[in-house]
């Protein structure tokens, strides 16, 4: 592209226009460590801000500072709208906060926690309140079967426990 046609002020800013984090229209429910782990991403973000402007200043240096500036701005209007939810220990449901243990058709064993959408990890069996998996077994009790509606096809899942 000839030069007549880039402005100075593009070639200046290019790489720093990030687009912003999606944030989700479901209420903000979170559990107390969700909370937690929220509050220290922000201070994480925060530090390495304060690093990265304290150095030498480049094209790389700021694009990734508009990177964990649209971050912080995303985790702070999380931080703000959260709902800090704590489960009812005596119920005997399947409700935000629980971890609960299902067995699937195939009489294999699996142990899922339903917490909020920021915290949620499938490696580590946190499922998100809004998914599939949470809403088959929200409101359900020790005993009942519940069919998860999955894109690999439906699966019944027996509910063996709920922790809370």
């Amino acid at each position: 592209m000839s030069r007549g046609f880039v402005k100075e002020d593009d070639l200046e800013h290019a790489g720093t226009d990030v687009p912003e984090r999606p944030v989700s229209a479901h209420p903000n429910y979170v559990t107390v460590n969700g909370y937690a782990l929220l509050q220290q991403q922000a201070e994480v973000l925060e530090q390495e801000i304060s690093n990265l402007a304290e150095s030498k200043e480049d094209s790389g240096t700021q694009q990734e500072l508009a990177v964990l500036n649209r971050d912080l701005r995303y985790i702070s209007a999380r931080l703000e709208s959260a709902l800090v939810t704590k489960p009812d220990a005596t119920s005997q449901q399947v409700l935000f906060g629980a971890t609960v243990t299902v067995e699937d058709e195939n009489g294999e064993s699996h142990i899922y926690e339903i917490v909020g959408e920021d915290e949620a990890d499938i490696k580590a069996d946190k499922v998100s309140w809004t998914s599939p998996l949470a809403k088959a077994l929200i409101g359900h009790k020790v005993g009942e079967s519940v069919i998860w509606a999955r894109p690999a096809g439906n699966t019944v899942l027996e509910i063996t426990a709920i922790h809370y």
